[in-house]
């Protein structure tokens, strides 16, 4: 639970260093010890994103502890500065009981919401997300540093939807052929070495490669709107981990690709000595799937083969406008019978399942998306006992329907003739 503390501004008077260059905004986020504001830069106008860190426990002591993590990701940040991939940080202040950290400002958020939005992602953008990720990762590893800490809640996405690796708090140095033994992140990222270490006391400990099982966990829920690896109980969900019992069920793996597929396996091989490294999955036959436009830029200008082009263009896209008013006839019998099976009512059916329950409810074999998602409140009985009774109005075997693009991303059901 997060302390109304947290939500408290520092007092001017306590932090005039940082009060003097930045103007605190509204709150973007909350953490245990911190929270996240928008604040503006006085001398520009420009926004960023500051991070408050209480250094106070409950019982008002300084926690140096935290003190510490704190600078150990500072130092870690300022290391990394630059890459592409990595979130920017931009200023630091430091008091006896609070440090505020500056960064570049995100304005998409978590990849963690937006996953939310489309429940999950076509190749093309997962392709896209991975390879990015994996060359932080790579860049990571090769100035000997794990991140720990890998998931869609600590990756961010800027207007372009391009992603910044954030949250370096577990982050540590590593030397070659060192090992450890604590456990850190989040229990569905864990790897399985991470975890055999709270269970045999002689474990060697992980290294690297735990990154890398993280990023297969990341790849898989893009790819499925689910997770790898979910149970009710969660010492039975951790003993798959261990165990790397998952799978690609039908119907979400249906449509993807043998490429992605074997990515997903390699990189979540349960021997680390067998798992890929970064560079070696960014070699992958899956990032190699890249469209050729070379050939066309050394072609001359021809303005009738333009024109022709451009002709053909049209009528694909009239062609293709009117196949989308064609609707296909649907039997509701189908659809009463096995709704998830119908590829068009598969996604309205996880979006809504969001809305209604307030987590995500996923019809597959070992799988519940309400990992991803803490549980909310529930949704008032009454709805549901009103969609039961406008369902049961509708049933009738013998009607055949047609799926109508409705307002937003829902679709409505209409007799046909």
């Amino acid at each position: 639970m997060v302390s109304a503390k947290t939500e408290e501004l520092p007092d001017v008077n306590t932090a005039r260093e940082f009060y003097s260059k930045y103007e605190p905004k509204e709150i973007l986020g909350r953490g245990v010890s911190s929270c996240v504001r928008r604040c503006v830069e006085k001398k520009t106008s420009k926004d960023f994103a500051v991070k408050i860190i209480d250094l106070t426990d409950g019982n008002n002591q300084i926690s140096e502890e935290l003190r510490l993590v704190t600078r150990n990701e500072i130092n870690i940040l300022k290391e990394v500065s630059g890459h592409a991939h990595i979130i920017e940080l931009v200023d630091v202040f430091e008091t006896s009981t609070f440090i505020f950290l500056i960064f570049e400002l995100l304005k998409r958020g978590e990849l963690f919401d937006y996953l939310t939005e489309v429940v999950k992602f076509s190749e093309r953008q997962t392709r896209s997300t991975m390879r990015s990720l994996l060359e932080a990762i790579s860049y990571l590893h090769s100035q000997n540093i794990i991140h720990r800490d890998l998931k869609p809640e600590n990756i961010l996405l800027d207007d372009d939807l391009q992603l910044h690796l954030s949250d370096f708090g577990f982050s540590t140095k590593i030397e070659k052929g060192q090992h450890f033994t604590e456990l850190y992140g989040t229990p569905g990222y864990m790897s399985p070495e991470m975890l055999q270490c709270t269970v045999d006391e002689n474990h060697r400990g992980y290294g690297k490669e735990i990154d890398m099982w993280a990023c297969g966990v990341i790849m898989y829920t893009l790819l499925a709107g689910a997770p790898p690896f979910w149970h009710r109980r969660q010492m039975i969900m951790l003993r798959r981990i261990m165990e790397g019992q998952y799978s690609f069920p039908s119907p979400d793996w249906d449509d993807i690709s043998t490429s992605a597929r074997d990515l997903v396996s390699r990189m979540m091989e349960v021997d680390p000595t067998k798992r890929l490294t970064a560079k070696m999955a960014l070699a992958h036959p899956f990032f190699q799937q890249v469209e050729d436009t070379s050939r066309y830029s050394s072609k001359p200008f021809n303005p009738r083969r333009k024109f022709r082009v451009a002709v053909y263009t049209i009528v694909a896209y009239r062609r293709i406008m009117a196949q989308m008013h064609q609707h296909r006839p649907l039997k509701l019998a189908v659809a009463a019978r096995d709704p998830y099976s119908v590829k068009a009512l598969r996604r309205i059916i996880d979006a809504s399942a969001f809305r209604v329950y307030g987590h995500w409810i996923k019809k597959a074999a070992n799988q519940n998306r309400a990992t991803l998602f803490e549980n909310s409140s529930r949704a008032d009985q009454r709805k549901l006992e009103e969609l039961e009774e406008f369902a049961a109005g509708m049933h009738d075997d013998g009607l055949l329907m047609s799926l109508v693009p409705s307002s937003g991303n829902s679709f409505i059901a209409q007799p046909v003739s």
